[in-house]
């Protein structure tokens, strides 16, 4: 699919008349070159500054599937060497260059997303301010979202910090970082445009009322859940994609709610992921299908496997192979929210931590899932169960970063991961579902950063 995109030097002079162009998809070519000091001095500033946001989310998700697909049953290296091996053995070191890197993006983009927040009053046009402030609280909100379920508790730092300051160094408890988290997305729910009434690749209402829920599920609110998915399952911008294949191919379709995008064959816009997938990948090959996942995939899902595992090589994941010149400089976007997920994970909300249920609302969302691959599907009254949904959930989603905290939000981490490990070699505890805090972060704390459990 040719992308079209509005050119960000353009957004400095044309303000805020470009905001609401549903025709064009951000170009996040970087702001590097211009220096913080005396910027944000305009509305046009301040719209640079929020597409800046999304220009770090690109580098937040070059490996994250290190910290979540690699650190469950789903994936591998390989060949299970160095600092790789860490993640698939669930033994992360605190000094990973990996883990301290994806921390240090992290809040990078916090730090962006409270740069814009600080500088709204220069905004003139109240409808481009609300824009820019609601997009900057579900940016800031994203990230704690990963940072928590990644690392527990965690700085929390709503304001623009300065290097030595070391008030924003201590860990805060996950409890009150959600109720920041939640307090953020409510407000950019009321904010946000539909996702006609703006560029793609910026932040919808939709998206922000998806992450929501998610955050609700994981915070065990399920009514709050069931009724915010709802609300994305009835806005006609969004379905599921008639051909699976076509969620990953066809970018920018009616699936996808939230996304981090990319171009092919572009120094600025491109990812490697997609290279470090394969066996040509300078780490020899990375996020590779284990004999688990494989295992778990029933042989009738022909639609979803010629699309999860490569078919020139069917220990790669398939979802993310370029299409590129230049195999280092690949296009294809990360998607972090469509809408299979929002019918699964409403299948959840009304299950509510349960075991079963007969749900018509709950079967029915599940079967659309089913369905769309090709799947049998629940008769009307049957029982669905966690167990099932669960499985759902890993087939469907698999190698797009849900996996772990899947298991984790189920309850079934410990003895899902627990048995995995014994079955692969390695030794697996609790404590271990949490990575290390890095420790470059304590060491420039001056120890005032602590670290988690067991490292």
């Amino acid at each position: 699919m040719k992308k079209k995109y509005l050119n960000i030097i353009s957004a400095l002079m044309l303000g805020a008349a470009t905001l609401t162009s549903c025709e064009s998809q951000l170009d996040l070519q970087p702001l590097s070159a211009i220096g913080d000091n005396g910027f944000y001095q305009n509305t046009s500033e301040v719209q640079a500054a929020t597409f800046a946001m999304y220009d770090g989310l690109q580098s937040t998700v070059l490996r994250e599937f290190a910290l979540t697909e690699m650190r469950s049953d789903n994936s591998k290296s390989k060949n299970s060497e160095g600092e790789w091996a860490q993640f698939e053995h669930m033994n992360v070191s605190p000094t990973n260059g990996t883990l301290s890197t994806y921390w240090i993006d992290c809040y990078n983009v916090i730090f962006r997303a409270n740069k814009v927040l600080a500088s709204l009053d220069v905004v003139t046009d109240d409808a481009s301010k609300t824009i820019f402030e609601s997009e900057a609280k579900f940016v800031r909100a994203l990230m704690y979202f990963n940072l928590s379920r990644g690392f527990g508790d965690v700085p929390l730092v709503t304001k623009v910090v300065v290097p030595g300051d070391l008030t924003t160094t201590e860990r805060i408890a996950t409890t009150t970082v959600y109720q920041q988290i939640d307090q953020d997305l409510t407000e950019a729910i009321a904010g946000l445009p539909e996702r006609g009434s703006i560029e793609e690749g910026r932040a919808t209402k939709a998206a922000a009322q998806a992450l929501l829920a998610k955050v609700k599920l994981t915070t065990g609110d399920y009514a709050g859940a069931k009724s915010l998915l709802e609300t994305v399952m009835n806005n006609a911008d969004y379905g599921l994609e008639e051909n699976y294949t076509d969620v990953f191919y066809t970018e920018l379709n009616s699936e996808i709610i939230f996304a981090i995008q990319f171009l092919n064959d572009n120094a600025e816009e491109s990812q490697d992921f997609s290279y470090e997938f394969t066996k040509l990948g300078k780490n020899s090959g990375l996020n590779y299908v284990t004999d688990d996942f494989k295992a778990n995939v029933d042989a009738a899902d022909t639609e979803r496997t010629a699309v999860l595992y490569n078919p020139e090589d069917d220990k790669e994941n398939g979802k993310f192979i370029t299409s590129s010149s230049d195999n280092r400089l690949c296009g294809n976007d990360w998607i972090v929210l469509r809408m299979a997920d929002v019918y699964l994970m409403y299948s959840e909300a009304i299950l509510a931590g349960g075991e079963t249920t007969t749900d018509a609302g709950a079967v029915d969302a599940y079967n659309m899932v089913r369905s769309r691959a090709g799947m049998p599907t629940l008769d009307a009254g049957s029982t669905l169960t966690k167990q099932a949904l669960l499985l759902e959930r890993r087939v469907e989603l698999g190698f797009e970063n849900h996996r772990l905290y899947d298991l984790v939000r189920f309850g079934v981490a410990e003895e899902v991961m627990g048995a995995f490990a014994s079955d692969n070699g390695f030794t697996f505890n609790g404590t271990k579902l949490l990575l290390p805090i890095p420790q470059r972060e304590i060491d420039t704390s001056y120890g005032l950063l602590k670290q988690n459990p067991g490292y």
